[in-house]
């Protein structure tokens, strides 16, 4: 099939969804003819020297975007002018006598940002695609710390409702993939053609299964992940302390601006010899911490995808999530606890009580640490992914474009 890919972020040399990008490119021109619209961003390599067996159509990110990385990728300022020039080139191209079976934009994740596809009666597929999360009321009074292009987040849902570009796009679509059934909700004032739920996130291959069964000493805990409210990393370390009469640890991984904020917090409750924050580590470290531990906690409670949740089900850990957002969709009852959401003091406690059941029980820890692993290799493939997108390419192609 003949599919054109729109991606402004592509590059297999970084982390994201300019990764996740890569692996739909790489991965769909194995089986596909493809053609890829993307930026070459500044000081990286082009994705045309990263690709082979696809035609790269790549524009230069435009002087000064993406000088603030964290403004950058909430923002994304050269998307405009990504948006105006693929389509023109997708105009053009049309005119030429250039036919395309399916237009798929996988990224941006976020639902904020229009597709230049539109309105050319081909069918096109939007997402994997998630945010619009609102926080718990009761955790809200906490982010205000957050900086002005965060806190824009919240005109998202605004947006889809009013934004005629965003509109067209949304009810355009011949199929839009959502992170999780969450989206589907984001999305009810509008009218839809077809939802599928798909996960943002794959990975490779399943690693060697870490056996744990022979260990002994202290229960270690692990975080990863950027540390900022919405992450719920007060929460793992509120967890800990009530926990002090347990042999347990718990190794934090990542680094942002609710840092200082839990470490002071682990001083106040006496807890700096069992949490340790180890900030920022390349990936080779993180497998590391990974193949230590025996249990992942992550208690984000605004959490649209979460691929480091993946990850530690491919390293066989039982895991403690909320039941909210990414993480609750791709995780089942059999993996670890799914927390419900309501207050940070009851989150704590919630996430102290699957601790204690962890930490206590081994069968039961190892148990669903196996069942974590098998769930995902069911699930989680991208070899799997491929499979499903290809089938839904084919499906789409069949049917007789709306004019």
């Amino acid at each position: 099939m003949r599919i054109l890919l729109i991606a402004p972020n592509c590059d297999g040399e970084d982390v994201g969804e300019a990764w996740f990008a890569f692996q739909w490119a790489s991965r769909l021109a194995l089986r596909h003819e493809v053609t890829l619209l993307t930026y070459h961003k500044r000081n990286r390599t082009p994705a045309r020297q990263q690709l082979n067996g696809l035609r790269v159509i790549e524009w230069k990110e435009p002087p000064l975007v993406g000088r603030a990385e964290r403004l950058n990728s909430m923002l994304a300022p050269g998307y405009l002018p990504f948006y105006w020039r693929a389509r023109s080139w997708i105009r053009s191209a049309l005119r030429r006598g250039e036919c395309f079976d399916i237009i798929h934009q996988p990224v941006p994740e976020a639902m904020r940002y229009p597709c230049p596809a539109m309105g050319f009666n081909i069918p096109v597929i939007i997402g994997p695609v998630g945010g619009g999360l609102r926080s718990p009321p009761a955790f809200a009074a906490e982010e205000a710390a957050d900086p002005w292009f965060v806190r824009l987040r919240g005109l998202d849902l605004f947006r889809l409702r009013h934004d005629p570009l965003l509109r067209r796009t949304y009810e355009g679509a011949a199929c839009v993939l959502g992170i999780g059934s969450y989206v589907e909700e984001s999305l009810r004032y509008l009218r839809i053609r077809r939802f599928e739920t798909m996960a943002d996130v794959a990975i490779e291959h399943v690693p060697l299964a870490v056996d744990r069964t022979g260990r002994t000493g202290p229960v270690r805990a692990l975080f990863v992940g950027r540390l900022v409210r919405t992450k719920g990393v007060r929460e793992a370390v509120r967890a800990v302390a009530m926990c002090k009469d347990l042999q347990l640890t718990l190794d934090i991984v990542g680094d942002g601006p609710d840092r200082a904020y839990c470490v002071a917090l682990a001083d106040e409750l006496g807890v700096t010899d069992r949490v340790q924050f180890h900030g920022r580590k390349p990936r080779e470290a993180i497998e590391e911490f990974y193949r230590a531990a025996d249990v992942f906690v992550f208690p984000s409670y605004r959490e649209p995808g979460g691929s480091v949740v993946l990850e530690a089900m491919a390293h066989g850990l039982p895991l403690i999530v909320c039941d909210r957002g990414g993480p609750s969709a791709t995780v089942s009852d059999a993996c670890g606890y799914k927390l419900s959401v309501t207050t940070p003091e009851a989150l704590s406690r919630d996430v102290a009580a699957a601790l204690r059941r962890l930490a206590t029980d081994k069968a039961s820890r190892l148990n669903t640490g196996r069942a974590a692993y098998e769930h995902l290799k069911k699930t989680a493939l991208w070899d799997q992914k491929i499979d499903r997108a290809s089938a839904l390419y084919a499906e789409l192609a069949s049917l007789k474009p709306s004019a």
